[in-house]
This record gives C-alpha cells, sequence and structure tokens, in this order.
C-alpha cells in the first residue's frame, strides 16, 4: 500500500493567507481600500484549506482508495488528465458504468509524478489519456488474426560476477582457439 497525503504547504500557506487578511482588515479601519484584499486573502485562505484538508490516497494492490470510496482497479475504464500542469494533479477518471470522478490531489511534483505514474501502471483495463494501456506502454500488439497471448520473457538471473564471468569467458575464449585448458604442453606425455 501506498498513502499520498496532500503536501504540507498548502496548509502554511492558508494561515499566511489568513494573517494577510488579518492585517488587511486591521489596515481597513484607517485606509478603507485595504479590505478589498482583505477579501482576496480570506477567498485564498479558503481555497488553500481545502487543498491542505483534502483526504489521503491510498494505492492497494486490488483498488484504490480516495477517502472512504474505494474504486477496483478493474472498474477504472478511462484515466485522463485535465490540465497541462501536474502539481496538484486533476484526472477525470471514467468508470465501468460511465460515471465520472475528478481526482484532486494537491502534493509536491514528485508525489504527483508517482501517483500519476502509480494510476497507469495499475489501471490495466482503462484507457490512459485515449490510447489503450498496452499501446501506451509500449507493449506491441500484433496485427489482426495474429495475436497472441504476451508471454513474460524469462527473467536472466545473475549467477556470477562479473569478473567471474569474464574469467569464464576468457577461458571459453582460449579452449575455442587452442583445443584445451591444460597449461602443459602436450609434447611432454
Amino acid at each position: 500500500m501506498t498513502r499520498y497525503l496532500p503536501a504540507r504547504h498548502y496548509l502554511w500557506f492558508g494561515i499566511s493567507a489568513v494573517v494577510l487578511a488579518g492585517l488587511s482588515t486591521w489596515l481597513g479601519g484607517t485606509f478603507p481600500a485595504a479590505y478589498i484584499p482583505a477579501g482576496l486573502f480570506l477567498l485564498a485562505a479558503g481555497l488553500l484549506f481545502v487543498m491542505a484538508f483534502r483526504p489521503a490516497i491510498e494505492i492497494h494492490e486490488g483498488y484504490l482508495s480516495i477517502g472512504r470510496r474505494i474504486v477496483p482497479w478493474m472498474d477504472i475504464r478511462r484515466l485522463d488528465r485535465t490540465t497541462g500542469w501536474v502539481a496538484p494533479l486533476i484526472l477525470r477518471v471514467t468508470l465501468f458504468d460511465d460515471s465520472r470522478l475528478v481526482l484532486f490531489y494537491p502534493g509536491d511534483l514528485d508525489s504527483c509524478n508517482s501517483l500519476l505514474r502509480h494510476l497507469r501502471r495499475l489501471s490495466r483495463d482503462a484507457l490512459i489519456d485515449g490510447i489503450p494501456y498496452r499501446q501506451y506502454w509500449g507493449e506491441v500488439l500484433a496485427p489482426g488474426n495474429e495475436r497472441k497471448p504476451a508471454q513474460a520473457p524469462m527473467p536472466r538471473y545473475r549467477i556470477l560476477r562479473p569478473e567471474d564471468e569474464a574469467e569464464v569467458e576468457r577461458l571459453y575464449q582460449r579452449l575455442k582457439t587452442v583445443g584445451n585448458l591444460d597449461q602443459k604442453n602436450l609434447d611432454e606425455k
């Protein structure tokens, strides 16, 4: 499980906006035009607090959890980014019953990129920005009737250290050229 919480800086910016609104209100007693920035600071503080107190997003093996809402991965049919910027992350998620969900995550840049990658990787049945999952991740599809189930290549496990592999290769090349590995000369027998 991976848990994504909103970035802390939204809370601190919200508190700063409230302090600035109080300062502008205090200045409004002598200069009435200062009430305008006070109202704008309060509006900004409200938006920042909404972003700071968004529910956590959790990535599990079988489902996505947004606050109390649980969405199984196989129910996600489409993931579309709504804007060109990454932080805060805003995604339109289309579910199997054609209902839509707007996923809003106010995190820092690294967390937003990580969450986006997790969402794209685990939504195996989804179109990602209009591109099928396999094509998006670079898996080659066979044309027409020649499609075969994709088989993962067998993993290659490293048995020897690189310097040992070099020694084995050297001995193999010597065996190919000389015909034996003995240091003795064949004429001595």
